[in-house]
């Protein structure tokens, strides 16, 4: 490669480093900055007041963040399990199939085409207490109406199900286009060798998906943190903090409670944890890759 070349190379990549910087970066250090500062609006203008660590310090204090944070990872590990074991099973059904592919993909990409909004009025009536579906349905085995989204025990598990039912189409897309792409040969060879068809997706499918299966997980976990239309729009958090998210307190600090300091606080801190996860989870794949391997 010659040094004209070369450096248009690098002068081509210059438009998306400065999106991404524009988009990405700068938002990101002016949050860290602010979280330095008590910012309040008055008199038409949002005053600064420099703090130091106060902001930091006061987060454990918070009632709503460290419920939130503990919800969002629970959240985004039942639910990304679910959505990884439906939309694996799913995604395999729908690439045996011959005819009419095309409807069921569309079928099943409703979900996440639907607008938020949509989605929690549709899921509000299905869980609604007099005429809800799903008290009609337990009616008929005896079952007392339940309070999906006013109990705290039920709640939290509701909330669960809605964003398995919104994400795993999302899945099912991903992990469809990892099974379309695997060689054929090694089916054929596979089936000469009288391999029966659970062995064949123990032993070939699954191992042959691994890199894709990772991929999905990691980028489903990293969305789940920033679930926010389902909880605001079924239950705000409640009841109590059974429901609360980081996402949602974030968006209390900022825009209910005007307190901008502390809500990028929750979004440092928040960016933080969400990296640390990453990387743990990660690693521990890797090792279980590894010593399969």
């Amino acid at each position: 490669m010659n040094t004209k070349d070369k450096s248009w190379k690098i002068l081509s990549l210059i438009p998306i480093i400065a999106v991404l910087v524009i988009l990405t970066l700068i938002p990101l250090v002016n949050i860290f900055y602010n979280s330095f500062f008590d910012i309040r609006w008055d008199d038409g203008k949002y005053n600064y007041t420099y703090i130091g660590l106060e902001n930091y310090i006061e987060l454990p204090n918070n009632k709503f963040y460290l419920p939130g944070l503990i919800n969002t990872i629970k959240l985004s590990i039942f639910a990304v399990f679910f959505q990884m074991l439906f939309g694996f099973l799913i995604a395999l059904g729908i690439s045996k199939i011959k005819r009419g592919k095309g409807l069921f993909i569309s079928l099943f990409l409703l979900p996440i085409l639907l607008p938020p909004i949509v989605i929690g009025s549709i899921w509000r009536l299905m869980y609604g207490f007099d005429f809800g579906i799903f008290n009609y349905l337990l009616s008929f085995f005896g079952v007392f109406p339940l309070d999906w989204l006013g109990s705290s025990s039920l709640a939290f598990t509701s909330i669960v199900i809605v964003d398995i039912w919104h994400w795993t189409p999302f899945v099912v897309l991903l992990l469809l286009a990892g099974l379309e792409s695997l060689p054929t040969d090694v089916y054929e060879a596979a089936r000469v060798d009288g391999t029966s068809g659970w062995n064949e997706i123990i032993y070939i499918t699954i191992p042959l998906m691994i890199p894709t299966i990772i991929v999905t997980m990691v980028f489903r976990f990293i969305l789940s943190f920033k679930v926010f239309d389902e909880i605001y729009l079924l239950t705000q958090g409640g009841p109590g903090t059974s429901t609360e998210v980081i996402s949602f307190s974030i968006y209390e600090t900022f825009f209910e409670s005007d307190n901008m300091g502390l809500g990028s606080v929750m979004s440092v801190v928040s960016l933080f944890v969400v990296s640390l996860l990453i990387i743990i989870v990660l690693n521990v794949i890797r090792r279980v890759n590894k010593y399969a391997n």
